[in-house]
């Protein structure tokens, strides 16, 4: 069931759109913000308030990478696998993580702070290797760096 602050704020953005379908992809962000991951319930809920099906809202979401349909950790980190990262070290970067994190491409630390993702492209190629936390963009990577990049995030 949708909280009172998540029907809230999706109700404002209906205001915002021509047509209620319109709002899907920032209700899903909405409830994605409140909960770190969207559920089967939570898809279902939205799809009522938006007078859509359960499967079109699911089609959206499952569409967007950034939207998550599984739990995820308290930081998501999307690690840049683009050609360019590729050719300028994502390897490295890559084993490095996987180490320091005890945890492989989908899986969360047992202390769900953090969970390894895969992105296309991060937008950042002339300074690859590159990854997110969040919201926040690392560039120029290097594998020493990792340690200190990870512990800003408790």
């Amino acid at each position: 069931m949708l909280s009172a602050i998540e029907i809230e704020q999706i109700t404002h953005e209906l205001q915002q759109v021509p047509v209620k379908k319109a709002a899907c992809i920032e209700a899903l962000k909405i409830v994605q913000q409140q909960r770190r991951w969207v559920s089967d319930d939570s898809v279902a809920d939205i799809a009522l308030l938006l007078d859509m099906s359960t499967a079109e809202v699911d089609s959206v979401a499952t569409f967007y990478n950034l939207i998550f349909r599984h739990p995820v950790g308290r930081h998501v980190i999307l690690l840049c696998d683009s050609i360019s990262c590729y050719v300028m070290g994502y390897t490295e970067i890559k084993q490095k993580l996987m180490e320091l994190l005890q945890i492989k491409y989908g899986q969360t630390t047992p202390d769900e702070r953090f969970t390894l993702l895969p992105n296309a492209c991060l937008g950042t190629c002339d300074h690859a290797p590159a990854l997110m936390i969040d919201n926040d963009l690392y560039r120029d990577l290097k594998e020493e760096d990792l340690s200190q990049i990870l512990d800003q995030y408790l």
